[in-house]
């Protein structure tokens, strides 16, 4: 895909949690350009005067209507901290779209628009997918607009969330507006007690899993769908400084040897990970 760079145009900064602000970003003089759920991109730090590298954030929702790009930025240093300080009107200059995103099953590939669609999956059949997305943390954001473009497709995905304890939710409304949404807290203060691992729905049958957040929880979803036969693919989260390929900085031991998760990914096929 065609990759730009723009200036983007802050339409609304709004704290989705104390550590978390959900930014909402136009380009008033052109419709936004074709992107992929699983995409990121690449933002430059203008106002922190340690931050010398972009910061790639998961492309968390786009807004067609609105012509809106949503990123959702964890605060976790002093450029991303920077960055839950703009405002209304503030302008952000972008890199996008970069990465691979997911694979969507046969059925909807063989209906869905250019935008909506990557590769597709080697599921058999063109009976509508059982789809479970599961994420932890920051790491929900890109299933957001995965779950809207399955929605678009006939496909009611069901959301599996996991966080420490009810506050540290993110999103929750956003995801019930495409999905069933399932909980897990490690505290029980919302939803089943416990890792996403051991909810109750993993009871059930499905077709594919899609999953993002901390490597240790997509390294334990990943030997569950390997245990039960389900295709599934991880968006990885490994440290991205160019978001090209150049640098090297997120190098992931693979099937096929030594990838640059910003180049090949984020988005991987389980299968090819060397994951235990």
């Amino acid at each position: 895909m065609k990759k730009y760079i723009l200036d983007l145009k802050v339409t609304a900064a709004t704290m989705a949690h104390e550590r978390y602000v959900l930014l909402r970003l136009t380009d008033p003089s052109q419709p936004l350009p074709p992107m992929l759920p699983g995409q990121f991109v690449e933002v430059r730090i203008d106002g922190s005067p340690s931050t010398f590298l972009r910061r790639p954030i998961s492309i968390c929702f786009v807004d067609r209507q609105q012509n809106e790009l949503w990123l959702l930025v964890a605060c976790v240093g002093d450029g991303t901290r920077w960055l839950a300080t703009l405002n209304r009107g503030d302008r952000l200059n972008c890199v996008l779209p970069l990465g691979n995103g997911f694979t969507m099953p046969q059925r909807l590939a063989d209906n869905a628009i250019p935008e909506q669609c990557s590769t597709t999956s080697s599921l058999p059949g063109h009976s509508i997918p059982s789809v479970l997305l599961i994420g932890g943390g920051v790491g929900v954001a890109p299933l957001l607009y995965l779950g809207y473009v399955l929605r678009q497709n006939g496909v009611e995905p069901t959301f599996l969330l996991g966080a420490r304890t009810s506050r540290d939710l993110l999103l929750p409304d956003e995801f019930r507006r495409y999905g069933r949404v399932l909980v897990t807290t490690e505290d029980g203060s919302e939803g089943e007690k416990g890792f996403v691992t051991n909810h109750s729905v993993l009871q059930s049958k499905f077709d594919t899993i899609y999953t993002c957040g901390p490597t240790q929880m997509m390294k334990a979803v990943a030997r569950y769908a390997r245990e039960h036969n389900i295709y599934c693919e991880a968006s990885l989260e490994n440290l991205m400084a160019c978001g090209l390929g150049a640098c090297l900085c997120c190098v992931e031991k693979t099937r096929s040897g030594n990838l640059c998760v910003c180049k090949d990914g984020p988005v991987f096929n389980i299968e090819d990970l060397l994951w235990e």
